[in-house]
């Protein structure tokens, strides 16, 4: 499973006196740190990488899970796959920033490579969270000129969503890992900070209270029905058993037999960076108003 966001903020510029770089610093959630105040070489080891790309950061090395986001390819075509073990393969890169979430490992090493941030998962929201990266990488007035139109596309599209389905219509959000189903509450990534914090739209109540607290929760597939609202969007592991879909039990759902299940692929909906946040939207966009 994956998610993030969070740090708290304030940067001040440091003069540039003594011919080193020129840095800022970047109030943490327990300290400070002096950044580059124009990186050029980032390392992202969580789920930042699309945050950077949206702000035209450039980025050596990312995670695994950022790798494999077929959104992503051609951005990140010439960057290395790395991870918080690889110390001798982020030496050989050399970067002035690594980002990641609090949960990585060898922080303390890292920073021995570069100046090192990390973020708790939902210690800030989903925008905010793109807010703080516009701060660390000493972009914040691009980070918050996104952030402000996107609430705009979003609340507009979102309106025309409940036009079209009913201000009381429900939405689930599923996804298939591992051999298990998952659903999911209105902060852990597949778009559900759009639907539910965005857009309003309603959580079936079965879903709200398994899954609203710790952010996903796991089914076995015979108990879909329970929480299936009456529209589904399936955020799919192709690779991952989904033989549940020809079953009887799915196919009387009433989203199925209505046609209301979309399904996309998992690996490019993971995330909520403001990269995927785009892509998010325009597939909601697209799905539920039928627009190109």
């Amino acid at each position: 499973m994956f998610v993030i966001i969070v740090g708290c903020t304030n940067q001040t510029e440091e003069a540039e006196d003594t011919g080193e770089k020129e840095t800022i610093t970047y109030e943490l959630e327990n300290g400070s740190v002096e950044v580059p105040a124009n990186p050029k070489r980032v390392v992202v080891l969580s789920t930042f990488a699309g945050n950077l790309m949206e702000l035209d950061v450039n980025m050596v090395g990312v995670d695994t899970w950022t790798k494999m986001n077929p959104n992503f390819d051609e951005e990140l075509a010439d960057v290395e796959e790395v991870s918080d073990k690889s110390l001798e393969k982020l030496l050989e890169l050399e970067p002035d920033l690594i980002i990641g979430l609090s949960n990585i490992n060898n922080v303390d090493k890292l920073k021995e490579i570069a100046p090192t941030v990390t973020f708790t998962y939902d210690k800030v929201d989903y925008l905010t969270q793109h807010i703080e990266i516009g701060k660390l990488v000493n972009k914040e007035e691009e980070a918050r000129a996104w952030v402000e139109d996107f609430k705009a596309r979003a609340n507009s599209i979102g309106e025309e969503i409940k036009a079209k389905i009913g201000e009381e219509a429900t939405v689930t959000v599923i996804e298939n890992f591992e051999k298990q189903l998952y659903v999911f509450g209105d902060n852990w990534g597949r778009g559900t900070e759009i639907l539910y914090q965005q857009m309003g739209l309603q959580m079936p109540d079965k879903v709200k209270e398994m899954a609203l607290t710790d952010g996903y929760y796991a089914i076995s597939p015979e108990v879909l029905p329970e929480y299936a609202g009456d529209y589904i969007i399936f955020s799919k592991n192709a690779e991952t058993e989904t033989s549940f879909q020809e079953t009887k039990t799915y196919k009387d759902i009433p989203a199925v037999k209505q046609g209301h299940i979309y399904e996309v692929d998992a690996q490019a909906f993971y995330f909520n960076d403001a990269t995927t946040l785009d892509y998010q939207l325009d597939f909601f966009e697209k799905s539920f108003l039928g627009k190109d």
